[in-house]
């Protein structure tokens, strides 16, 4: 079949070839035999507008792959909500919410409905999944909680702060920094330079540089 199907698509190309060298062809000679007025006017009016309007053209293209780009995951978005919200098995549900938070670029604009379980779920991820070989769902956990805007998971991240994983640590400091966490920046500031792991220091320095931007008013 693959090989019928090569033999059957050889003739439309050579025939969409021979069209295209004959356009060219064909084009050349028209242009040899316009006046030089003609072709002064051409090319001083013509190809200046023809230039504009593919660049206009490219433009109104990028848009619309964008909107369906977004009309896209618009449609996931709510796909992995209605899973999300059907789901019983934890560790599937837990799956669900970090696909769920990427496919929304991060953020929870657009997932209020669900906050308060997504909440839940991470902070249940944090206190009770111990040991080495749970370290990066705890340290998902911690760096999605930021997201929330909630003040209140604070003490949550600030304990994930110490925890044994350095991934963890630095998951911590990311949370913090996207909560804009003002009362971390004591303790940012003393494992931004004290912590043994590099990444972790980075990531704390990440987030000193976030709470810059922060109001004292919403600490």
């Amino acid at each position: 079949m693959p090989q019928q199907q090569t033999n059957e698509r050889s003739p439309i190309q050579l025939t969409a070839i021979l069209v295209l060298v004959g356009m060219i062809v064909a084009g050349v000679w028209i242009w040899k035999r316009l006046p030089t007025e003609t072709q002064i006017f051409l090319i001083d009016h013509a190809v200046p507008i023809a230039a504009g309007a593919a660049a206009v053209g490219a433009i109104v293209l990028l848009a619309i792959r964008n909107i369906r780009q977004r009309i896209k995951r618009r449609h996931r978005r709510d796909h992995l909500l209605a899973r999300f919200g059907q789901e019983t098995d934890p560790v599937k549900k837990l799956d669900l919410s970090f696909e769920l938070i990427e496919c929304n670029g991060y953020r929870i604009d657009g997932l209020e409905s669900v906050s308060p379980a997504l909440r839940a779920l991470w902070d249940h991820t944090l206190l009770h999944s111990p040991g080495d070989e749970r370290h990066r769902m705890r340290g998902m956990a911690a760096s999605h909680l930021g997201l929330l805007r909630d003040k209140s998971v604070l003490p949550l991240l600030l304990q994930a702060l110490e925890d044994d994983h350095a991934y963890v640590r630095a998951c911590a400091a990311l949370g913090l920094g996207r909560l804009r966490a003002l009362e971390a920046r004591p303790k940012l500031e003393y494992l931004a330079k004290e912590d043994w792991d590099q990444t972790v220091r980075s990531r704390c320095r990440e987030a000193l540089d976030q709470l810059r931007y922060a109001s004292p008013q919403k600490s």
